[in-house]
């Protein structure tokens, strides 16, 4: 870079340029909406399981709107994951309380958990300096 480029760049730089902060959210930390439903992940998930297996379990809490259970290309069977999407937060709220203190499914304990979740409020992540 030749010296008079420098110079140019010189306030480019200058200010609160490497500053970062977190987003600010109205209400809290807590579940997040997606745009059209409430979605909870679901982790540890049978490799044998079958989505009607995954639908049973939680359709018991309330209509489901979409579900989604990854397979591995390779071998055929199921990632280990899954989305599930309810229209009003009560049915995933549930759901989530109701699966964690359930038998799992397919015999097998699964974790469930929010999918988005609203960052929280100021302060939580700290400012940090460009070096």
């Amino acid at each position: 870079m030749s010296k008079k480029q420098s110079n140019e760049n010189a306030d480019r730089y200058q200010g609160d340029a490497g500053n970062f902060q977190s987003l600010e959210s109205d209400d809290g930390p807590g579940p997040m909406k997606s745009i059209e439903g409430w979605i909870v992940i679901v982790k540890g998930i049978h490799e044998e399981a079958q989505e009607d297996d995954v639908f049973d379990a939680f359709s018991k809490y309330g209509p489901i709107k979409n579900l989604h259970l990854n397979l591995d290309r390779r071998t055929g069977f199921v990632k280990g994951y899954a989305l599930v999407e309810f229209n009003e937060y009560a049915h995933a709220s549930d759901a989530i309380n109701g699966i964690n203190k359930s038998e799992g499914i397919c015999g097998k304990k699964v974790q469930v958990d929010w999918a988005f979740k609203k960052p929280p409020k100021k302060g939580a992540l700290k400012q940090t300096k460009k070096q």
